[in-house]
Formats: structure tokens, sequence, C-alpha cells
């Protein structure tokens, strides 16, 4: 198991940390395609496809290559929605990473490093939803590499925002995750997350069945600021 450290972000990282969330967020690609394609309306309009063009054309052949067709448009969208997401956080937040996590009120951006390579990121801020302002702090942009998954990372990487949001005295800390991220899921529910919501993040997203699951834990007790 490799040794790594947990420090605050640094100018020099900003590469590596743009990278590593743009692969993590894409590798998730394949696996939003098979959740698509497994929802029942995704297989009954499959089949009305089939039905309807094998009737109309009276092959089954062309049948075949309209679903055939159909899944590959599905495939390009699922894809298009991932690049998209990771295009938005890399022209926004991850633009400037000092000033929307560094010196803002309230937010950090921490890296873990292994070898001199960073291998794993998160951040903190105030939480976009205005009402739970002032009560909780939002966990964003976690991401670990794949070769470094299995050595309790993430786990270190959550437990420095679930103190950091303890010590400035905050009730609670939410973050959103999406159904496909599993690890992700088990992950925060055993830090102490519990799932509060559901929601579709776009008309993309309704369209493809991709839900957003929103979590939040509650912290046992509140200390004064350092």
């Amino acid at each position: 198991m490799a040794s790594y450290r947990i420090r605050q972000y640094r100018d020099q990282d900003y590469d590596a940390v743009r990278s590593l969330f743009a692969r993590g967020i894409l590798e998730h690609t394949p696996a939003g395609y098979r959740y698509v394609l497994r929802s029942a309306r995704a297989k009954l309009e499959l089949l009305v496809l089939f039905v309807a063009v094998r009737a109309a054309a009276g092959y089954w052949v062309l049948g075949l290559g309209a679903v055939a067709l159909a899944l590959a448009a599905t495939w390009f969208l699922v894809r298009s929605f991932s690049t998209s997401y990771v295009h938005q956080a890399l022209s926004t937040d991850l633009r400037d990473i000092p000033a929307s996590y560094l010196r803002a009120p309230d937010s950090c951006f921490w890296v873990a490093e292994a070898g001199g390579v960073v291998v794993g990121m998160v951040a903190v801020a105030p939480p976009q939803d205005l009402a739970e302002r002032g009560a909780a702090l939002e966990l964003k942009r976690m991401s670990v590499s794949k070769d470094y998954r299995g050595q309790g990372i993430s786990k270190a990487l959550c437990g420095e925002v679930l103190r950091f949001a303890r010590a400035r005295g905050y009730r609670a800390v939410v973050l959103s995750t999406s159904m496909v991220q599993v690890a992700a899921q088990r992950l925060y529910e055993g830090q102490g997350f519990r799932k509060v919501g559901t929601f579709s993040p776009s008309l993309l997203g309704s369209l493809l069945c991709f839900q957003v699951f929103h979590y939040r834990c509650d912290l046992p007790g509140r200390t004064t600021a350092p």
C-alpha cells in the first residue's frame, strides 16, 4: 500500500487536479449508459421502435438496424451529458481554484499526494442551496485516481471536510453524487451521510433517467472556530 499525505492545494497542482477530475467523471460514462439501458422506459421504447420499424418496412433486419442506431444515439447523449458537466466545472470553480476555494470564506481545497503525484482531491464551500447557507457546508469535487483506490484516501479526504466544517461551527455537511457512483455512495453512507433527496440535474438528464442523490451528514457537536 502506497503512503500518501493530504495537504492544501498549491498552484502547481492545477493541471493534475483538473485532469484527475475530468478522468473521474468520464470513467462513469459506461456505467451511466448501462443504467439508462436497464431502465424499464428505455427497454419499452426500444421494443416499440423495433416493432414499429418492422411493421412499416416489413423486414426485421431494418428493425434491428433502427434499434442499433438508437443505442448509438443514446451513447452519444450519455457521453455528451458527462463531457458537458466536466466542461462546466473546468470553466467555473476549477478554472480559478484559489479564488473559488482558498480565498473564499469557509472554503478550502485539499489534495492527496503519493510519491509526489496528486492522486486525490476534495473541496468544501458554502452550499448552492441558499436554505442551507449558514447551517451547512458542501463537500465538492471528490475524486481519487483509479490506481489508488481502496487505500483509505477517499475516507481521509472526507474526514478533512467534516473536521473543517465542525471546527467552524457548522451543523452539517451536504453533498450530491450520481446514481452510478455506487462506491461513492457507500463511502459517504459509511461516514454518516444519509440520502435526503433525489433530483434530475437537467432536461437531458430527465430524458436519460439520470438521477442525482443529495446527502446530508449532521455533525455531532459544534466547536468554536480556531
